[in-house]
């Protein structure tokens, strides 16, 4: 097919749509080129037939061959040829849907990565270690966690991704986890004539008073957290919210934070990053010591890796200020009353306010993952993984391709077919030949000076050129084409 044998030939820089519109015309001109010459074969065939013809049937065969009208107006005398002439005025329109644009997301050259660690050492700006102190980086990422209002500390982890669209893999890292259980069952009251102006748990904090309050310390409540090894902080806290209700049940929750293996699911759509920790893995025997880092050994089938000669290490002297911080942190009191309002720190006045404390906790335990997996601790490598970039590909619709490679089927099918009736019936190649006509039309007196009889469209033009012609008025009132000087 015309098409695409020239596809190839076309600079790559023009419009495919243009391309096709100028293949399609080549096609077009290739079918009448074949069809048109066959359908004027056919009329010789036609009064060839067993039987007389119509005259006006010439005028049909010579319409036909040269447009749709004729060739409707020939359709139960030669009906494949003349189907072929009016459908090929559809070819267009199907020939432009066999093309479209569509876009795909490919990978890109430039792998994107996201942050993973195996070791956590509290260390200054100047990369040297810590012995006693949490890290700059560490309580800014610590208070990040507990005043971040919109508890998506997620976002902060730190990638690179060039095309704003990258996936990674499942991989795991050094994590804090959380763990926080209600425990406002074990909520003991002192009522008195229906007001409870006492609120206190077991071995934990204490409420006295109306409600608006808060107090957090550093205690053991509920058996539920027990087979947990607090490996950074384990506290309760106990809040009575409102003021003008001493009736108000109060809220208790105990949480218990503690270093892990996590395995994430990461990404980045359209620039903004997510990730969900989809499994974690913590070890309960590494317990704080002043003698021994905390070690963490999962097996290969949690993070897919065969090579375990790297443990995952947090060292001593970082799990022990960080446990001291945060104890101080997460111990005080605080409430609010029609004077106003007190607290014991910023970290007291945040857990008060939040509608959430479990999720606000998780958000803290994520923003502490974020900063240990940021740390170069010389051992890590970051996850690789797939930056996507967009291309606009063109989709071939093979399924249009149907009407113009059936039309051009029967129109080679046509042509073949009055090739070979035209052998078989022994009839010359005279196609829309005027001249033979004129030079074979019963009736007609037209002569030269050679008396060879002439066959051949090349014959009858080369006779043709000698003689001439002139249409005449004939005595009845009618005209007649006839030869000069006869």
């Amino acid at each position: 097919m015309v098409f695409s044998t020239l596809f190839y030939l076309v600079d790559y820089s023009s419009q495919i749509n243009s391309v096709i519109s100028i293949l399609s015309a080549i096609d077009k001109l290739c079918i009448m080129a074949a069809v048109s010459p066959a359908i004027n074969q056919c009329k010789w065939l036609w009064y060839r037939q067993a039987k007389a013809r119509r005259l006006q049937d010439l005028q049909l065969f010579d319409d036909a061959s040269r447009g749709p009208w004729g060739a409707i107006q020939l359709l139960h005398l030669s009906l494949l040829g003349a189907i072929v002439i009016v459908l090929v005025n559809f070819f267009d329109p199907f020939l432009q849907q066999v093309v479209v644009y569509k876009s795909r997301s490919v990978p890109s050259d430039k792998a994107p990565t996201i942050v993973r660690s195996h070791v956590y050492a509290a260390r200054s700006e100047e990369g040297l270690p810590l012995p006693s102190l949490v890290d700059l980086s560490m309580k800014a990422a610590i208070y990040n966690g507990v005043f971040d209002i919109k508890d998506d500390a997620d976002a902060g982890v730190t990638h690179t991704c060039s095309t704003g669209h990258c996936s990674w893999q499942n991989f795991t890292s050094l994590a804090v986890c959380s763990r926080c259980v209600n425990a406002t069952s074990y909520v003991e009251k002192n009522c008195t004539d229906g007001q409870c102006y006492s609120l206190s748990l077991p071995n934990g904090p204490v409420l006295t008073g109306l409600g608006g309050q808060i107090n957090s310390s550093i205690s053991n409540i509920t058996s539920e957290l027990h087979g947990i090894e607090p490996s950074v902080l384990r506290f309760t806290t106990l809040v009575s919210r409102e003021v003008s209700n001493p009736h108000v049940d109060a809220l208790a929750v105990e949480c218990s934070m503690f270093y892990c293996v996590a395995k994430y699911d990461a990404s980045v759509k359209d620039g903004v990053v997510s990730q969900r920790m989809l499994a974690s893995w913590r070890n309960d025997s590494a317990r704080l010591s002043d003698s021994s880092d905390l070690l963490l050994r999962p097996p290969a089938s949690f993070t897919n890796q065969s090579d375990q000669t790297v443990p995952f290490n947090v060292t001593r002297v970082a799990a022990a200020a960080i446990n001291g911080f945060m104890s101080k942190m997460f111990t005080g009191a605080g409430g609010v009353n029609q004077s106003g309002s007190v607290f014991s720190s910023d970290v007291l006045q945040a857990l008060y306010d939040t509608s959430d404390l479990t999720k606000r906790i998780d958000n803290l335990a994520t923003s502490m993952t974020n900063n240990i997996r940021g740390q170069d601790d010389h051992v890590s490598v970051s996850a690789q993984g797939i930056a996507w970039t967009t291309e606009t590909f063109v989709h071939v619709r093979w399924a249009w391709f149907a009407f113009p490679a059936t039309l051009v089927l029967i129109s080679t099918s046509f042509l073949l077919g009055i090739i070979l009736e035209t052998s078989y019936r022994d009839i010359l190649v005279w196609k829309s030949s005027n001249l033979a006509l004129l030079f074979h039309g019963r009736g007609l007196n037209l002569s030269s000076h050679s008396d060879r009889p002439v066959k051949r469209i090349s014959a009858m033009t080369s006779r043709a050129r000698d003689i001439q012609a002139e249409l005449l008025e004939t005595p009845e009132g009618g005209w007649k084409l006839t030869q000069e000087g006869h």
